[in-house]
């Protein structure tokens, strides 16, 4: 049985249109899978909590299993956000790229699952170092949306764009090389073309829909 999990980064609610454009998707995905498990994640309108000191000092405790009941209380959601991701088969991201990059609640996110020893490993050769990943055989959707044009591969304003690119780094570095990207742009700039962008979103994440 597939399994998807659905990441969902942005502050807003039904307003959203990366969350809605990510929520048709399901809808049809589903419709072709019945019997699959989706998964909801808020993390834009839901805290996320920032990395801090006491997740560091747990995180790179020398001696993992036999952390104190306190590091592993600095970690138990960590824990679970990475016991999620290594549930599922599927990964989906909603996100709207905010100031060139993601939403806090998506950032805080990722820096809770790139966990040493659970999504990635570390080595040092000759005092170089060597990293692994622990993820394997999983697909990632990215679905998202920018205020204005050009920010795509190839347009104008793409070295602007660090948003999915960093998506694309982060997951990659923890194993999900398997990623596709879907975007709406220009919900600043122009309601009609925006419009036109969104429906071929749209049409392209049903085409998604069927092979995903």
């Amino acid at each position: 049985m597939s399994k998807i999990l659905a990441i969902h980064a942005s502050p807003r609610g039904e307003r959203s249109h990366s969350r809605r454009l990510a929520e048709g998707f399901l809808s049809a995905w589903q419709a072709r899978h019945p019997q699959a498990r989706v998964t909801r994640r808020e993390v834009g309108r839901a805290l996320i909590p920032a990395v801090n000191e006491a997740f560091v000092a747990a995180a790179f405790y020398p001696e993992p299993e036999a952390r104190p009941l306190t590091m592993q209380a600095d970690l138990a959601l960590s824990d679970q956000l990475v016991g999620e991701l290594f549930d599922h088969d599927l990964l989906l991201i909603s996100t709207p790229m905010y100031n060139f990059n993601v939403p806090s609640g998506l950032k805080a996110w990722v820096d809770q699952i790139v966990r040493l020893g659970l999504t990635f490993d570390h080595t040092l050769d000759n005092g170089i170092a060597q990293y692994t990943p622990l993820l394997q055989g999983k697909k990632a959707l990215i679905v998202t949306t920018r205020g204005g044009f050009g920010f795509g591969p190839g347009g104008e304003l793409e070295a602007l764009n660090h948003a999915d690119p960093w998506l694309r780094t982060a997951l990659g570095f923890i194993g999900i090389n398997d990623v596709t990207v879907v975007a709406a742009e220009g919900e600043e700039s122009a309601e009609r073309t925006f419009a036109v962008s969104v429906a071929e979103a749209e049409q392209r994440l049903l085409g998604l829909a069927r092979v995903f």
